[in-house]
């Protein structure tokens, strides 16, 4: 027990010093979810939209693999870049294997499902429940989107901070196309699964603390989305 709770005096002295390695891996973490996580909602609002506002053939199929993929296991997502990005691969090449570029692209394809699937539902509801008014009032087709997307753009967020949380929590991805190389790839997740193997609870611990508490602001922030953002009746 004493020994547990040196280490938790440990990590709350190197999360309120911002100690230098602490420090690096929590910036790291940020980076690659952050990037991962725009990167995939450019593509994955349109395709919502797409899917929302427009019929074509095979659309239901587009829409049931979205909703399949949410559920896509982490490492499968890993393994199919690693794969692509090794040195047999078609991008190998590139030489972009254990870098943070390859987790960031591991973590986009991760996170991409998610924020299209849920700015289909987002915008498909919208549509159902304003398409007649916005037809009595002659609007044109891009007005049609661009009224329902501004309406909905509190939920569209909620969309994009729930990959955010997806990504940042995300390890079996990262840890298998990033190697969890010290300084270059280690984010916190990974570094949390290493230390605590060699006993370095300290670190474990204060990486912990600071992914509870995204975990924690991620979702006060979707609760507080949600309810400014829900139409006020009188």
């Amino acid at each position: 027990m004493g020994e547990i709770g040196d280490a938790f005096a440990l990590a709350w002295d190197m999360v309120l010093r911002l100690d230098p390695v602490f420090t690096d891996i929590v910036l790291r973490s940020l980076f690659v979810s952050c990037a991962a996580v725009s990167l995939a909602a450019l593509f994955a609002f349109p395709l919502g939209a797409l899917l929302a506002f427009r019929t074509f053939p095979g659309r239901f199929l587009v829409v049931a693999a979205l909703n399949s993929l949410m559920g896509l296991p982490p490492v499968v997502v890993g393994l199919v870049v690693y794969l692509l990005l090794s040195r047999s691969g078609p991008f190998g090449v590139l030489g972009l294997l254990y870098t943070p570029t390859a987790m960031i692209i591991a973590q986009t394809a991760l996170v991409f499902p998610i924020i299209a699937a849920l700015a289909y539902q987002i915008l498909s509801d919208l549509e159902r429940q304003y398409a007649e008014l916005l037809r009595s009032l002659c609007a044109s087709p891009l007005q049609h989107m661009s009224a329902l997307i501004w309406e909905g753009r509190a939920s569209l967020l909620t969309a994009f901070i729930a990959g955010f949380g997806r990504a940042i929590a995300e390890v079996g991805a990262v840890m298998i196309v990033g190697g969890n190389i010290n300084h270059v790839t280690r984010v916190m997740t990974t570094t949390i699964a290493l230390e605590t193997r060699k006993g370095n609870l300290a670190l474990a611990l204060g990486l912990g603390v600071v992914l509870l508490s995204l975990a924690l602001l991620t979702n006060l922030t979707l609760l507080l989305l949600r309810h400014y953002g829900a139409p006020q009746h009188a």
